[in-house]
């Protein structure tokens, strides 16, 4: 009988699953951003966090090289088999240790930067690893759109924050936006009411007060709860949303995600 290990175990932070039913709304989200990238993919290409690797296959197929880096050491047990050419590294970032400079004519990087407490060598780092007009992109949700404390995330981004940080590293940017459509938003909405209806309990409010890794697994308990009610009680809404809900547009309060491209 296969062992069945969580996935919280398997990738040391949060995960959205493309093999959890729940998770569909959060996980097409997700998938969106590659699909934005996948046609702008060339040459020497590096992915920094692929976790369960679902946008690898978008990458890949017009890559000439890819290169995955992660901290998971069973990345390369879920990826290897499907994609034998792929140089899997695992590593914790930053700094991006093992790789050379002016090296990659793209990096991706998506729904990572929040995880990043040195976000500033992050950011240097992926500077420093682009090749002289390569290009960064990266995804990562908006702050202002957050409905409760994340303890995997060490920090979440307004527009204004990210602007601040690239400022320092790179001349070139934009910052656009994932965004929803009413089948979207009624899938926020219903989990919004569904997230304040557990920390109602909170009556000390401990989920500011108390340090991060604390909360983590709690988080991932009463995370996987709340997705499975939602599906439970909403599962036509849960099950239809798509790649075609979510859109490339301009920034807003409103985005659910940012899209941030970064030329060297």
């Amino acid at each position: 009988m296969a062992l069945l290990i969580p996935l919280n175990m398997l990738f040391s932070t949060e995960v959205t699953s493309s093999k959890i039913q729940s998770d569909n709304p959060l996980f097409q989200r997700t998938l969106k951003a590659y699909h934005i990238v996948a046609p702008l993919i060339h040459g020497n290409v590096l992915e920094i966090g692929c976790g369960e690797g679902y946008g690898v296959e978008l990458l890949y197929k017009n890559a000439s090289q890819l290169t995955l880096i992660d901290k998971s050491p069973y990345t390369a047990e879920f990826i290897n088999n499907k994609y034998p050419n792929t140089v899997i590294i695992q590593e914790k970032i930053p700094p991006l240790t093992t790789l050379a400079s002016n090296s990659f004519d793209v990096v991706v990087s998506f729904q990572v930067i929040e995880h990043i407490k040195e976000a500033s060598l992050y950011i240097e780092e992926i500077h420093r690893v682009l090749k002289p007009g390569g290009k960064a992109y990266i995804s990562t949700p908006n702050a202002l759109k957050t409905i409760a404390r994340n303890p995997w995330h060490y920090k979440e981004y307004t527009y204004q924050d990210l602007t601040n940080l690239f400022d320092h590293t790179f001349s070139k940017y934009t910052i656009q936006a994932i965004k929803g459509n009413q089948k979207t938003d009624t899938y926020y909405e219903k989990n919004k009411k569904s997230v304040a209806r557990f920390l109602r309990y909170d009556i000390f409010n401990l989920e500011h007060k108390i340090p991060a890794w604390m909360l983590q697994i709690p988080y991932e308990i009463a995370n996987r709860m709340n997705r499975k009610k939602l599906l439970h009680k909403h599962p036509e809404l849960v099950n239809d949303i798509t790649l075609d809900d979510y859109s490339l547009a301009p920034h807003s309060e409103a985005s659910l995600d940012f899209f941030c491209t970064l030329e060297k």
